[in-house]
């Protein structure tokens, strides 16, 4: 089992239509805004999109397009605040401590339509063993599934079944902007689309902040940070490739919680 597999494989049709964004969807997203959300490093908040979606969803809209258009997200759009949240009541190290990501609200807004246009592309080539990030899929449908392979096979005499759990460390922050470009562009993602989400990944500047305490920015190119709305699915399809081989094994997959199921016979 790899976590980046080969990105050889039969070609998908031609790609399809770049990405154009409406001015409507963009006024219809800051209209939805939730005012109560943390506003990001560049300190547009989202009471501010909200009361003047109207006045601000033509400009943003041009943005958006003109960024599409030459594959170059804005460095403003590329900053975050990442802010330590503690995983458990007794902190004994900075492992238990979650990096999460404050970001733009507009890039945000602008991240959900980009993800609709790619959930429309790769959803039917997804691996129907992920469970994580779709819809009508939750993770007591992967528990059912395992324990559907599990018990089927313990239907015959001499069978038994062995579970091997991973949880991948800091997953989000594997992701290597060049092999995913690899694993979209055989996705059917439209090339121009693959670059804009290359350099999305690449060269983001990143601060943490602990209450009054800011640290000096750091630039990274690698991984996508954990509060992106983007990150989800783009972790769901750098490891899309990461399946079984054999019908004997099966592998499904909750975002990065892995389970591996070997189903065997005594001869």
């Amino acid at each position: 089992m790899s976590l980046n597999p080969s990105t050889t494989g039969t070609p998908h049709p031609p790609p399809l239509t770049p990405l154009t964004i409406k001015e409507e969807e963009v006024n219809r997203l800051f209209k939805r805004l939730n005012t109560r959300k943390a506003t990001g490093p560049d300190s547009v908040s989202p009471s501010l999109l909200k009361h003047c979606a109207n006045q601000l969803s033509p400009v943003f809209t041009d943005i958006f397009n003109t960024s599409l258009e030459t594959c170059h997200v804005p460095a403003c759009f590329k900053t975050s605040a990442i802010v330590p949240v503690p995983k458990k009541t007794k902190i004994t190290g900075l492992n238990d401590y979650r990096p999460v990501a404050l970001t733009s609200v507009v890039m945000k807004s602008f991240e959900r339509l980009v993800l609709s246009y790619l959930k429309d592309i790769t959803d039917p080539l997804l691996d129907p063993l992920q469970f994580a990030y779709r819809a009508n899929r939750c993770v007591d449908d992967a528990v059912n599934m395992a324990l559907h392979f599990i018990l089927q096979h313990l239907d015959s005499p001499g069978s038994y079944a062995r579970i091997l759990f991973v949880d991948f460390s800091s997953a989000f922050n594997t992701i290597i902007p060049a092999l995913l470009r690899d694993k979209l562009f055989q996705l059917n993602v439209p090339d121009s689309m693959c670059s804009w989400i290359t350099d999305f990944l690449t060269d983001r500047r990143q601060f943490v902040r602990l209450g009054t305490h800011v640290s000096d920015p750091q630039h990274i190119s690698t991984g996508s940070p954990q509060g992106c709305v983007l990150s989800p699915l783009l972790f769901s399809l750098y490891t899309n490739g990461c399946t079984s081989g054999h019908q004997s094994v099966k592998l499904l997959k909750f975002a990065d919680d892995t389970t591996l199921i070997p189903l065997s016979s005594r001869k």
